[in-house]
């Protein structure tokens, strides 16, 4: 990897990367149409060709994070009558993911995240982190200007369950296997959001949302849909979703 030697350099180019940086985040979309589907059967692996109607969105790599080169990270989406699916694309080299059960502070180990904001007139939201070992946390949080309280589901189970998988590309899917990327896949049902408002979608509904990646290849590193200033949980600063 190239590195500047020369401080002066590095006085010179850090302000245009300022700046390159702060373009590309002007000039990322704030709202996504999603593209309804008929129901499908999830693998981990987004091979299924309902995939190919919609589009890739990219998560571009934050500015605070630690990792010094960008590993690509996309994501998909997808909603049905029953409920909506994600696909994420994760360029990766080591599978930082220690963590064997459901329910743990995945955050702390390499994981995607999904944020839906259905009724910006309540500020519960829904949270979804899934691992690369294919374990999950979902969670409803309560955010009463920045004092989360949160909450596990009950009875979690049936057409409440979020249908998760995950597969591994060029190694093995274990601790601290090399490899080259990781997919996680796997369906939200809106029946699961009971307890929010503005639920079930109708043509031009709008969510409040943001999308995250987390890896721990050297050190935490992160990448934000729309970007936030210290935690995810900035929800004046998600982007939009509408329903097409």
């Amino acid at each position: 990897m190239f590195k500047f030697k020369n401080p002066t350099v590095v006085l010179i180019f850090f302000p245009l990367f300022i700046f390159i940086m702060t373009e590309a985040y002007a000039q990322a979309p704030k709202t996504i149409e999603i593209i309804k589907t008929q129901d499908f059967t999830i693998n981990g692996k987004g091979t299924s060709e309902n995939w190919q109607k919609t589009d890739w969105i990219n998560l571009p790599l934050r500015t605070n994070s630690q990792n010094s080169r960008e590993l690509n990270t996309n994501l998909k989406i997808l909603y049905s009558e029953k409920g909506i699916y994600f696909l994420f694309q994760c360029e990766d080299r080591i599978l930082n993911s220690t963590m064997k059960s459901d329910f743990l502070k995945l955050w702390k180990e390499d994981v995607v995240e999904v944020f839906l904001w259905p009724n910006e007139n309540d500020p519960t939201y829904f949270e979804y982190e899934l691992s690369p070992l294919n374990y999950e946390l979902p969670l409803l949080i309560s955010n009463k200007n920045g004092d989360l309280t949160r909450w596990r589901p009950y009875m979690y189970e049936s057409d409440r369950k979020v249908n998760h998988k995950t597969s591994v590309t060029g190694g093995k899917k274990k601790v601290g296997s090399k490899i080259e990327s990781w997919t996680a896949e796997f369906f939200v049902p809106f029946k699961l959001l009971r307890p929010l408002k503005n639920i079930t979608p109708s043509l031009g509904t709008e969510w409040r949302a943001n999308f995250y990646r987390v890896d721990y290849d050297q050190g935490e590193s992160s990448y934000e849909w729309m970007p936030v200033n210290n935690t995810f949980h900035e929800i004046d600063k998600f982007g939009s979703i509408i329903f097409k």
